[in-house]
């Protein structure tokens, strides 16, 4: 803490906004929403069952593709949205989005993330969030990076501190969602966090941490351990 306190701003100039075209990566390739790709994304989801993987999202739930469409598109005022793609076949997998955008500081969220069944706990999955968090850190240079959502979601409280992230705390009654209360948990991570984070990452990701059959040896986890 205390070097995070000394560290020198004097000269902190802010950064740009994270708003890149195309993140390719070996597993998955990212690249910026498009209102034509509404349809194929919401296919993508199985149609209605994206109000299922989106259960804790604030948003109202949709009944066809134009729905859900419009209400991704209007949120392009504020977020960045990537979309994900198989490179081989070319399928979209789901989404997440830059938000909170604050580069004057040196501050982004992730969120609105959404994986299609095909994409959930794979490799492609944790590259994805990787190349997103390294276009944060390594291209723009910012300092934080958040992870919010609602304080009942488990498994996104489990895949924010498996990517890294340290839980912040609890804002109890933040918002109401789907007409009712939600205390959203806060969790980040910042540039001095993120040189191991990264190493954990790139190791995890090594074709030599799995075995034939695809099974992690090692999970990100216990290789981010053995780094600290």
């Amino acid at each position: 803490m205390g070097d995070m306190m000394q560290e020198d701003l004097q000269n902190w100039q802010g950064c740009k906004a994270p708003k890149p075209d195309i993140l390719d990566g070996k597993h998955i390739r990212l690249e910026v929403y498009q209102p034509a790709m509404a349809a194929e994304l919401w296919d993508a989801f199985g149609g209605t069952a994206f109000n299922k993987l989106a259960y804790y999202f604030p948003n109202p739930n949709f009944e066809n593709a134009a729905e859900f469409g419009a209400w991704l598109d209007g949120n392009q005022s504020s977020y960045h949205t990537m979309v994900f793609r198989d490179p081989s076949t070319l399928k979209l997998l789901g989404m997440a989005s830059y938000m909170r955008m604050d580069p004057a500081n040196g501050v982004v969220e992730v969120g609105a993330v959404c994986h299609a069944p095909t994409l959930q706990r794979s490799i492609a999955a944790t590259e994805l969030h990787y190349l997103m968090a390294k276009h944060v850190f390594d291209a723009l240079g910012y300092r934080r990076y958040e992870w919010k959502l609602h304080n009942e979601n488990e498994p996104s409280h489990r895949a924010a501190k498996r990517f890294g992230f340290k839980f912040e705390g609890i804002f109890r009654n933040h918002i109401v969602s789907k007409g009712k209360n939600r205390d959203t948990a806060w969790y980040a991570m910042t540039n001095q966090d993120w040189p191991v984070i990264k190493a954990a990452f790139k190791a995890w990701l090594e074709p030599s941490n799995f075995d034939s059959q695809g099974n992690q040896k090692a999970s990100l986890e216990e290789i981010r351990n053995a780094l600290t």
